[in-house]
């Protein structure tokens, strides 16, 4: 009776197994025709791809070559001519918004502002995207720093310009613009590709963006940096947002693919 048994139930065993994978290949299939459906021709990948080799190849031409200028000139006379018309501007809402552009990028906000940031994507379950965003401070920062050190370049006299405060350290790169790019731009491109449409999603987007777009004014308006000290951080932090991109999307299909997300937390892509 045993034997009799055991004998069905070898024989059921296969049976069973398809039907348990039968649900699971339909899945796989759905997604590869999704994926398929939504994908760009080859021909078509291959011209963006290049186009975008291309695009980061001058990139990377345009920023050396601010930087070897940066280390031989203390500012151009274009960069005059910019700061004094900017600082024209005596509207007082102007002068606000300016301050505030900037002070999320002062001491000790640009520390305690990435910490709670970070703090909470890991508290909801996003590990990886944590753990990029940590190294995208630290590395942006670092860089930063290396360049300022190697090139030198003062910061804007008092006598030339309004200088709205003592500002330590050099002058090329801005620390500020670099940050905002590199970090708020990765926050960004967490926010578009990892939450669902809403206003709290648009909010955000609203407000990294923002930063963004007007933190290079803003620390001309302050007397802060020239504004080739602005472009050059534009471009350098541009690349290191990339470059970030790039590793995030690495990482994630390798290590973080089935990462836990918190309850209350969105899935990650």
């Amino acid at each position: 009776m045993n034997k009799s048994l055991k004998m069905i139930r070898k024989a059921s065993e296969p049976a069973n197994q398809q039907e348990r994978e039968q649900p699971l290949k339909k899945i796989q299939d759905n997604v590869q025709e999704a994926a398929h459906a939504e994908t760009s021709p080859k021909p078509v990948r291959r011209r963006r791809a290049i186009a975008f080799q291309f695009g980061l190849f001058l990139l990377i031409i345009a920023i050396s070559i601010l930087i070897f200028l940066a280390k031989r000139i203390a500012f151009f006379p274009l960069d005059l001519e910019i700061t004094r018309t900017f600082q024209n501007i005596t509207n007082p809402f102007v002068s606000g918004l300016m301050s505030i552009v900037s002070w999320a990028g002062n001491s000790p906000q640009a520390f305690i502002i990435p910490v709670v940031i970070i703090g909470f994507l890991y508290g909801f379950g996003l590990r990886w995207e944590a753990i990029a965003s940590l190294s995208n401070v630290v590395i942006g920062e670092v860089t930063n720093l290396l360049l300022k050190i190697a090139i030198h370049r003062p910061r804007p006299a008092s006598g030339l310009i309004h200088v709205n405060s003592n500002f330590g350290s050099y002058s090329f790169t801005s620390g500020h613009v670099m940050f905002y790019v590199g970090f708020f731009g990765f926050m960004c491109f967490l926010a578009f590709t990892l939450f669902k449409p809403s206003w709290k999603r648009n909010l955000l987007l609203i407000i990294f963006g923002a930063h963004i777009l007007l933190v290079g004014a803003s620390r001309i308006y302050l007397g802060a940096h020239w504004a080739s000290d602005v472009l050059g951080a534009y471009l350098l932090g541009g690349l290191v947002l990339i470059g970030f991109i790039l590793f995030y999307r690495w990482g994630k299909k390798r290590y973080f693919i089935h990462q836990p997300v918190a309850e209350g937390g969105n899935q990650a892509s």
